[in-house]
């Protein structure tokens, strides 16, 4: 019995030592394009970028997004276009989003403070890896956008 417990256990600490190190992939927005829609939904082509800082390919099977505004879930969308992003390298690709930009403006007009000039918004989501021991890399992107228009 003492020799199976003392095998398990270097099992597990080969199981820690062979398992690879991974840093989070980024994911930022390279561009937004408005593709169809009428009153109460838009389809947008968003462009997005992924930056892989590890040493290791990573082979992205699929994607789902969520753009939040001011606390409020705007649009959404799932790919399951496959990709593969080189080790230290970046991959383009492209997602369609739906949004209800009629229910946005309401809501925003209702809920934004008159006296700031941004906005704030929250991007969230995965990406499904077909790795051993990684399967959805989630992300989590915040940021704000001006009202005001650039001078």
């Amino acid at each position: 019995m003492k020799v199976m417990a003392v095998a398990l256990t270097f099992c597990l600490a080969a199981c820690a030592v062979i398992r690879p190190t991974f840093t989070q992939p980024i994911l930022s927005v390279v561009s937004v394009e408005l593709v169809s829609g009428n009153l109460f939904k838009q389809n947008f082509l968003v462009k997005l970028n992924v930056q892989n800082p590890n040493q290791r390919a990573l082979p992205v099977t699929g994607l789902h997004a969520e753009l939040n505004v001011a606390g409020e879930r705007i649009a959404g969308g799932v790919s399951n276009n496959a990709f593969v992003v080189p080790a230290q390298g970046s991959s383009e690709f492209d997602m369609t989003i739906s949004a209800n930009m009629a229910m946005v403006l309401l809501k925003l007009s209702q809920t934004r403070d008159h006296h700031s000039d941004s906005i704030d918004y929250e991007m969230t989501g995965a990406a499904s890896i077909d790795l051993p021991f990684l399967r959805d890399v989630p992300f989590r992107q915040k940021g704000s956008f001006s009202w005001r228009s650039p001078q």
